[in-house]
């Protein structure tokens, strides 16, 4: 008996593995293809022959933890205990997966944002929870006479994700205000508040569950240095909440896991003294800027990017089919690859609009951009 019947191949395996298929520039899934920093590389190459390739404590590095500490509180003034609030995760849907397992029993009901990013339902099915899907706003802000009207005796759980995946919206202080008075309401509901695009922010700051004290004391906030330091591969996340929270995350924990790469958890530890957020945001503002700089011209409508590094984009102009069908041909026709941003919605809800992925190098974004900004005729 299966516990996810109706879970297929991720759409974002689905279109990777079409622009394999067809040599398409593949702007769908949401990893860098540039170099990493080749400061990061240095301090690699000179821990590899050291002696780190055991396991760590369960809890994550205690060097890492520290730094981890220190960077919360230089960006959010959050001052955490490392021993008892803070674990480093196999990634943050690792961090995801476990904190849901641990807090969700048979028919919770967890509320979940659409578009939504695609490991939060079937997280929720597994621990024999029901998904409650609630849909954002046409401009992508949350919607809270939806949300109040959704929270029933059986809620356990919101999760918002902020920078926003897929739409890059990043929520205001009015909406933050809004959230708080709402579960001021509902005392007993958790927020799980997924942040692993938090350094990744324009003309918005990020605002930070963090930064929020009515939110802490029931919130566990899901981080990820794949993102911010653009190393998707090595899977290094964290997760932040308060301890009575965290002490029960804790025992789930250490039974899918126990302990995370070491070696990774040495690096970041070491490379976190020397990174510079600021920068890492900065650039892929410029990526941002260049990608829509690039299709300004074309037959593609571009939706404002506050931050991640994806961009939404309507083709409505170009053609009248469903945006799986279009993102298909965009493959096959044209060499393209994004994803249908259907699929982040429980309906399928179709508005004719793709995701397109900047975190590639200029000249990646460049021969994407003359490929889509020659489309001017329906496919």
């Amino acid at each position: 008996m299966s516990k996810l019947p109706n879970t297929t191949a991720s759409i974002f395996s689905v279109m990777s593995q079409l622009a394999k298929k067809h040599n398409a520039i593949n702007l769908s899934q949401g990893f860098p293809n540039f170099p990493v920093d080749e400061r990061l590389l240095d301090i690699s190459k000179r821990l590899l022959t050291e002696n780190i390739h055991q396991y760590t404590p369960m809890a994550g590095l205690p060097s890492l933890l520290d730094k981890i500490a220190q960077l919360t509180k230089k960006s959010y003034l959050r001052t955490i205990d490392t021993a008892t609030e803070l674990l480093v995760t196999t990634g943050a849907t690792q961090g995801i997966y476990t904190v849901i397992s641990t807090f969700i029993n048979h028919n919770d009901e967890v509320i979940i944002l659409d578009p939504s990013y695609d490991s939060y339902e079937p997280s929720v099915l597994v621990a024999g929870g029901k998904p409650v899907r609630v849909s954002l706003n046409d401009d992508y802000s949350p919607n809270f006479d939806r949300i109040a009207a959704a929270i029933t005796p059986k809620t356990k759980m919101i999760i918002v994700n902020n920078p926003h995946n897929p739409t890059g919206k990043i929520w205001s202080e009015h909406e933050f205000e809004a959230l708080e008075s709402l579960l001021d309401k509902h005392p007993e509901v958790l927020l799980l508040s997924d942040e692993v695009y938090e350094y990744i922010s324009f003309k918005h700051s990020h605002i930070s569950v963090n930064s929020r004290p009515k939110l802490i004391d029931k919130a566990i906030i899901a981080a990820s240095f794949g993102k911010s330091l653009h190393v998707t591969g090595w899977k290094v996340g964290y997760l932040v909440a308060p301890e009575r929270l965290m002490k029960e995350i804790k025992k789930i924990h250490q039974f899918l896991v126990f302990s995370v790469n070491s070696f990774s958890q040495h690096v970041i530890s070491e490379y976190l003294d020397i990174v510079d957020f600021v920068e890492v945001s900065a650039m892929y503002e410029r990526k941002r800027i260049l990608f829509q700089e690039l299709l300004k011209e074309s037959q593609f409508e571009l939706l404002p990017c506050e931050g991640t590094y994806f961009q939404l984009a309507s083709y409505r102009k170009i053609s009248n089919q469903n945006d799986m069908e279009f993102a298909k041909d965009l493959i096959s026709k044209y060499g393209v690859a994004a994803i249908p941003v259907s699929a982040f919605y429980k309906d399928a809800t179709d508005k004719k609009m793709l995701r397109f992925c900047f975190a590639k190098a200029d000249e990646t974004l460049t021969a994407a951009a003359n490929r889509l900004y020659g489309i001017k005729v329906s496919v």
